[in-house]
């Protein structure tokens, strides 16, 4: 399996802290890597500097094949590294289907952004049953349904979802977990960065846990869910 993605010792500082301390991950080709770890680990900066909002001290991320350390962020978007942060940020007071024709605005032909919000809608039918209405009101998790879907008009290559699970309901929170497996079963790379290790690590393939700026423990998502030191941390009795 090819690499989409290699960050090779990542340190990242701000002012005299260190939020990364030589961190490194690779995200394989068609892989869901899950990111682990609790408030202030480091996984937000992670994910602001593979995608260019957060700079670099020292490392490196290659992307494709392709050196982009402290590239700048609409380049990314353009190579098809597609972040969407935590807290979901959509544009409130436009409708839904405005939003995810936003999300083709690296896009120039009319008619693939218009197939791509289409398949948005098979992927996320609520958000079709929901096109006229205004983003802020829509619930919690349908406005996190529409983030990943305006994402995935972006056409993403790489997709780093920063904690989608943020401030949902158990159930709302399987829903979005089932799209995430849904948009790797149709061969978009994820890199997903969670606190909520149970669920992440039934969609993840990998994944890695990291504790102030350090990756701890790296394993397959079947023997993270097994290892006590996680079972302790992060996923309990």
């Amino acid at each position: 399996m090819s690499n989409v993605l290699e960050v090779r010792d990542l340190v990242v500082s701000y002012g005299k802290v260190e939020a990364l301390r030589g961190l490194s991950l690779t995200v394989g080709d068609g892989e869901t890597v899950s990111l682990l770890g609790n408030n202030g680990a480091g996984k937000s900066t992670t994910v602001g500097a593979i995608s260019g909002v957060v700079r670099v001290t020292s490392g490196t991320i290659t992307a494709f094949g392709k050196d982009v350390t402290n590239a700048k962020p609409w380049d990314l978007v353009e190579m098809g590294i597609i972040h969407v942060p935590e807290g979901r940020r959509i544009f409130s007071r436009l409708t839904v289907h405005e939003n995810l024709q936003i999300g083709g605005y690296a896009v120039s032909d009319t008619s693939v952004i218009n197939q791509r919000i289409k398949q948005v809608y098979s992927l996320l039918p609520r958000l079709a049953e929901r096109r006229s209405q205004q983003g802020g009101t829509l619930s919690g998790g349908e406005q996190q349904m529409l983030a990943i879907g305006r994402a995935m008009v972006s056409g993403p290559k790489l997709l780093m979802l920063d904690e989608p699970s943020m401030g949902l309901a158990p159930l709302m929170v399987a829903q979005v977990m089932d799209v995430v497996r849904d948009i790797r079963e149709q061969g978009t790379s994820v890199l997903l960065i969670e606190q909520n290790a149970r669920s992440a690590l039934r969609v993840a393939t990998r994944g890695y846990v990291i504790d102030s700026g350090v990756v701890t423990i790296e394993a397959p998502a079947e023997q993270l869910r097994a290892d006590p030191r996680v079972v302790e941390a992060y996923l309990g009795k």
